[in-house]
């Protein structure tokens, strides 16, 4: 008999960490490189997913949490994305001053949220990501970004790995291929936080935001 995918998983990965009372918002990455047809990086769904991400943002927003943006810039040279950039040649383009670097301005980040500039996956990694929320207080994290399958899911794993609560609304996160964007939410899913409908994030920020009123 064949077992699916989701029954085999079925009372082992199946869990819920749900909502805390602090939570914050982090938009990986989501730059002119992946939404600019020509790019290398460019993706049609994470275009549809800057677009979803817009009314994320204004929920978070209007309730007052933490936004804090992503972005990756490398030195001209490379040398400070070691391997990664070998790995990905394409990534020397993310330099200062290229267009392609800078955050779409469709989710453009508000003059008081910061913008943590990285080198590698993970949000976390050789940024000051992790003392910020501590110091903030936040208990959850709502991931937003791209990709699905490279820093969002770095993001999901250092995020539950350094004691938050992980959520991914599935509409604000794109990825290059249906594919390996699939097979990473099922994973997040199942291993490190809840991939749940934009609508229900929202519909948590508006109880944050009645609560707080």
């Amino acid at each position: 008999m064949t077992v699916t995918r989701e029954q085999n998983y079925v009372g082992v990965f199946d869990g819920k960490v749900g909502y805390g009372a602090k939570p914050a918002v982090i938009v990986i990455d989501f730059t002119l490189a992946y939404t600019t047809p020509g790019s290398p990086f460019f993706a049609e769904g994470v275009v549809r997913a800057v677009a979803d991400t817009v009314p994320l943002l204004a929920a978070a927003r209007a309730a007052g949490i933490p936004v804090i943006h992503t972005r990756v810039e490398y030195h001209p040279s490379g040398a400070d994305g070691g391997w990664f950039v070998r790995k990905v040649p394409a990534l020397r383009k993310m330099v200062a001053g290229e267009p392609l670097a800078q955050i779409d301005p469709k989710v453009a980040p508000l003059p008081e949220e910061v913008v943590l500039v990285k080198q590698y996956p993970s949000p976390f990694f050789g940024t000051p990501l992790a003392p910020m929320l501590a110091a903030l207080g936040v208990d959850t994290l709502i991931l937003a970004g791209c990709s699905t399958s490279g820093c969002v899911r770095a993001g999901a794993l250092d995020g539950v790995q350094h004691g938050y609560r992980v959520i991914v609304p599935r509409e604000c996160v794109g990825d290059r291929h249906d594919g390996p964007h699939d097979a990473n939410l099922f994973d997040i899913n199942a291993k490190y936080g809840d991939v749940v409908g934009r609508d229900e994030v929202i519909g948590y920020l508006g109880g944050l935001r009645a609560k707080a009123a």
